[in-house]
């Protein structure tokens, strides 16, 4: 059952994410800083999709690690790089939102302080992905001696040091980013509510001419309404996309990590728990690699349109295989798609 439900993630993940990375590097021309932070996201979920589901595919086939020491190392490290990047990305657009709306500042300074966060972003998740590739390491059975496995045991010199470190990685990969987060979008909300008011008593003061108001997005007082309304709804589109993107990251990822948790204090208790439960919490995190895909289409017209153009294509080469009976309306879309 793991094998179909990861097999079905790398299909929906690995497609997904690789429209919205086609669709992001084809207008990477128009500067936009939300596009770059989502391209780089889309990079983290490519790397889940095309290492960690295959890998986690292949271990539940073969059960045992065939792969040898070098592999296992090495598959760890992007193992873990996929899910840090991931995270630390996700904080550096809840940050960039939080700069932008709460603390406006040129373009040209917005787009270096997003290019340097990216960076540490990208740095940080090679950083705390590198202890993977020295703790894990493939083990003999100690009966079986061809039974091999990449595992962490006898790394630790105790426990408590497999705690410590257990603890460490929760609090880098999830605690710490959900409260930068959570921290960023709460103060965004105050600001915009606090300037919404202000913007409300603002037009009242000013009369009832329809192209007069107060903007704070532009930081120069009156302009028109028509303009100010326009820049708006062009900022909030882009807040709720990166909003909803951080929820389902938090609502994905939650009840994994209190899993794992409970597990690395309590073992004892935790080890009654229902293996399939396990498994499941942790598929079900990782299902937010595809769900990103989804997000971004329902706020995004050009992947939408992307989409669409590989469906064609698709359906193109499955027609000549023989493979798909063509309609008439699939006729058409073939011949726009040409």
């Amino acid at each position: 059952m793991s094998v179909i439900a990861y097999s079905c993630l790398f299909v929906v993940a690995a497609s997904g994410n690789l429209i919205v990375f086609i669709t992001l590097f084809r207008s990477r021309r128009i500067k936009s800083r939300v596009n770059t932070f989502i391209m780089h996201l889309s990079i983290a979920d490519l790397i889940v999709a095309f290492i960690m589901l295959p890998l986690e595919t292949g271990w539940h086939i073969t059960v045992r690690w065939e792969a040898g020491d070098a592999a296992c190392r090495i598959l760890m490290f992007f193992r873990a790089l996929g899910f840090y990047l991931s995270s630390f990305v996700l904080v550096t657009i809840s940050l960039d939102r939080y700069f932008s709306i709460v603390h406006p500042m040129s373009l040209h300074d917005a787009e270096r302080r997003g290019k340097i966060m990216l960076t540490l972003a990208w740095l940080l998740s090679a950083v705390a992905s590198l202890p993977q590739g020295v703790i894990f390491h493939v083990e003999n059975h100690p009966v079986f001696k061809w039974y091999t496995q990449c595992v962490t045991f006898n790394f630790f010199p105790t426990p408590k040091h497999e705690l410590a470190y257990n603890l460490f990685n929760v609090i880098t990969v999830y605690a710490l980013p959900l409260l930068i987060i959570t921290t960023s979008y709460s103060l965004i909300l105050y600001k915009i509510s606090k300037k919404a008011k202000q913007a409300k008593d603002d037009c009242l003061e000013f009369g009832s001419h329809k192209y007069r108001c107060h903007s704070y997005s532009l930081g120069k007082g009156i302009v028109s309404c028509a303009r100010a309304g326009k820049i708006g709804k062009a900022r909030i589109r882009t807040l709720k996309m990166t909003l909803v993107i951080v929820t389902v990251f938090v609502l994905c990822w939650t009840p994994y990590f209190f899993m794992a948790a409970w597990w690395w204090i309590d073992k004892q208790s935790a080890v009654n728990i229902d293996p399939k439960v396990q498994r499941g919490l942790f598929i079900f995190a990782v299902s937010n690699a595809c769900i990103d895909p989804i997000v971004y289409g329902m706020f995004t017209t050009a992947f939408r349109r992307e989409a669409r153009k590989w469906r064609g294509w698709f359906k193109q080469r499955l027609n000549k295989m023989g493979l798909y009976t063509m309609t008439p309306n699939t006729a058409i879309e073939q011949e726009n798609f040409k």
